[in-house]
């Protein structure tokens, strides 16, 4: 639903995301400043930040996702736990699972499954989400940790803002990049057209920061190793696009439109096949949050994204060691 006002004159000089409350005041301060962020809120037509201060006159749209239940239904998913104790569970995430419930994807995601598998979890990430102290996109692979009360919760939670999470992830992509190994930053945020996208190039974006590194380099596509020292939505799949070197299958970074550069019939199956983006987040390190130890899990390749490596193994380009490794 899209509700769209004029600021009255009395709204000169007043934050964005107060006037919305005092215009809908069905919504909460919280919720209208998570619309912003999500680019569901214009002024005048563009985005601007929650703390954006009016004139007044501005033509204000106000964009409501349908709603979802409140609460998640625990659901008997298949999972593959490669750790769990009384704190916290790690799962190695499947392809097409999403993390949380939103607008069109009441059940059938991880929180779903966890609390099938848990019973209870972490209420601290909201009650649409729970347990959830991070996500990887929906056909993207690989490891997750979720906390099941609230102290393992903040602990994780507090890593990640920190930023001293490990967290290396594998890739497939068209192109070859010059270096052999290197680092990318930008800031990222909501895409200024495309809001199921993100971009370097928003108004108003935060710092992300991408390492990476050749592990193989093919005729046309290269196998990468990455290392994010931040966990901004979607940051690898940006990063790389916007260098040219989109991931192989991912179609919202356009690269499903490179597809038509691969010649060989056998490698165009492959990757036609994969039907995804092919970036595996192969494994997490963190410090457990009750007894400090280091753990630290690693996943093998998927069996798709391992297909195409393995085909195109026979005709890999052996490179020197990258002179700065991510591990």
């Amino acid at each position: 639903m899209t509700t769209i006002f004029t600021a009255s004159d009395e709204a000169t000089s007043s934050r964005l995301d107060l006037v919305i409350c005092g215009e809908l005041p069905e919504m909460s301060r919280s919720t209208v400043q998570r619309l912003i962020e999500e680019g569901r809120v214009t002024v005048n037509g563009r985005q601007e930040r929650a703390s954006f201060k009016l004139k007044g006159g501005e033509e204000i749209s106000v964009t409501v996702p349908p709603p979802v239940p409140a609460e998640p239904m625990a659901e008997e998913i298949p999972l593959e736990i490669l750790y769990e104790d009384s704190d916290l569970v790690v799962i190695n995430k499947p392809a097409g699972m999403v993390v949380h419930q939103g607008a069109g994807n009441s059940s059938g995601t991880l929180v779903n499954a966890l609390l099938g598998h848990c019973g209870d979890l972490s209420g601290i990430g909201g009650e649409l989400r729970p347990g959830i102290v991070h996500r990887i996109d929906k056909d993207t692979s690989g490891i997750l940790v979720a906390a099941k009360n609230d102290r393992a919760h903040q602990s994780l939670a507090e890593q990640f803002r920190l930023h001293s999470v490990k967290r290396l992830y594998r890739a497939l992509v068209f192109g070859a990049p010059k270096e052999e190994s290197g680092r990318i930053e930008s800031a990222i945020g909501r895409h200024p057209v495309d809001r199921k996208r993100m971009s370097s190039s928003a108004r108003y974006g935060k710092l992300a920061v991408t390492r990476w590194k050749v592990l193989e380099r093919y005729e046309r596509l290269t196998f990468l190793e990455l290392r994010l020292e931040t966990g901004r939505t979607h940051q690898i799949r940006v990063h790389l696009s916007e260098k040219g070197h989109q991931l192989v299958g991912d179609e919202i970074y356009g690269g499903g439109g490179r597809l038509i550069s691969i010649s060989d019939p056998k490698l165009k199956k492959l990757i036609s096949q994969l039907g995804r983006q092919a970036l595996h987040a192969m494994t997490l390190g963190f410090i457990h949050p009750s007894d400090g130890r280091y753990l630290e899990f690693t996943t093998p390749l998927p069996e798709d994204m391992q297909r195409i490596v393995d085909y195109l193994e026979p005709q890999a380009q052996r490179t020197e060691p990258a002179l700065s490794p991510l591990s």
